[in-house]
């Protein structure tokens, strides 16, 4: 590891000194903006992309030794659609603090860094600077933090705050008459804190259109299944109940992913409540919906398995293409 300096060039706010972590095998791509008039082929780019952001962010975390990549990995087809096809906001927009950007809180903030690593294949920041993840003064904390990266939206990592959070953002929209959206990330194991559902109440009460919320449902939390912990179910008639629209998807298949996040607003001037069902550490052979993933470090033997499946789902993709 040597020593670097890192700038604001690199879509971070302040530059700093930091060292570099061992570098990828190869540099993270970069990726246009999906067209999704080819729904086809905007799918098979989404998967492309979600699966270099796996690629590129268990090294990250091998190299550090420390994330939550099971967690990380399971949001990770909803954080790639979301940046390269749905949000309506930019690299510029985020420099500039762009008033009428469209939001994303990552509640589940212990999965820093596949925003981080999003944010780089999406253009953000630099695919360089995520070898500073977790180093001395990095702008790359374990939680994201808004005040060092310019993208970031909030400060999140206490579970249960992002909800609440994305709905002060949403009536902040609706009191300045814009149709900027909020969309908000959630683990389903911090859905057990009391301050969402005063969020649900909230939101459902005001009807906040704009408002789009998505629970990773991979039923698993540090140590336990969420079912033995404090159960959430049924939990989409629990939201209905606070006046939300709730839909249930597969939050791993990019299409439905798609369908979901173009649905909302829903027609019944609702917020939305997408219940993502996923695995954690998917689609990682030995990491697949394993509890240990919550907080563990892959050996070098396990970051090399899980590249070799990764670049398998790429070959099968670029012969889908090739078709």
């Amino acid at each position: 590891m040597t020593a670097t300096t890192v700038g604001p060039h690199f879509g971070l706010v302040h530059e700093v000194t930091t060292t570099l972590l061992a570098a990828p095998d190869r540099e993270l791509p970069v990726f246009e903006r999906v067209d999704l008039g080819d729904r086809g082929a905007a799918v098979l780019q989404l998967r492309r992309a979600a699966t270099e952001i796996r690629r590129r962010a268990i090294q990250t975390v091998g190299a550090a030794g420390a994330g939550h990549i099971g967690g990380e990995f399971s949001i990770i087809d909803a954080l790639a659609t979301l940046y390269l096809a749905v949000l309506n906001t930019s690299p510029a927009q985020a420099e500039a603090g762009d008033p009428e950007r469209d939001r994303l809180v990552l509640s589940k903030g212990h999965a820093a860094n596949a925003l981080y690593t999003t944010l780089a294949a999406a253009g953000f920041i630099s695919p360089e600077a995520l070898r500073t993840f977790l180093q001395p003064e990095s702008m790359l904390n374990g939680h994201p933090a808004r005040n060092k990266i310019h993208a970031v939206e909030a400060n999140t990592g206490p579970l249960g705050h992002g909800l609440p959070i994305a709905v002060g953002m949403a009536v902040a929209a609706e009191l300045d008459g814009s149709e900027r959206r909020t969309f908000v990330l959630l683990g389903d194991g911090e859905l057990q804190e009391g301050s969402n559902w005063e969020a649900l109440m909230t939101g459902g009460h005001r009807k906040l259109r704009n408002l789009v919320a998505l629970v990773d449902r991979n039923r698993l939390q540090q140590g336990a299944k969420v079912a033995e912990t404090n159960d959430l179910e049924p939990l989409a008639d629990k939201v209905r109940a606070f006046g939300w629209e709730v839909v249930e998807i597969d939050g791993n298949d990019i299409g439905q992913l798609l369908d979901a996040f173009t649905g909302a607003p829903a027609a019944s001037g609702k917020p939305t409540f997408i219940i993502a069902h996923t695995d954690k550490g998917f689609p990682v052979s030995y990491m697949r919906d394993n509890v240990a993933w919550h907080h563990k470090v892959p050996s070098t033997e396990q970051v090399a398995q899980a590249l070799t499946e990764l670049d398998e789902i790429l070959a099968s993709i670029e012969a889908e293409e090739e078709k």
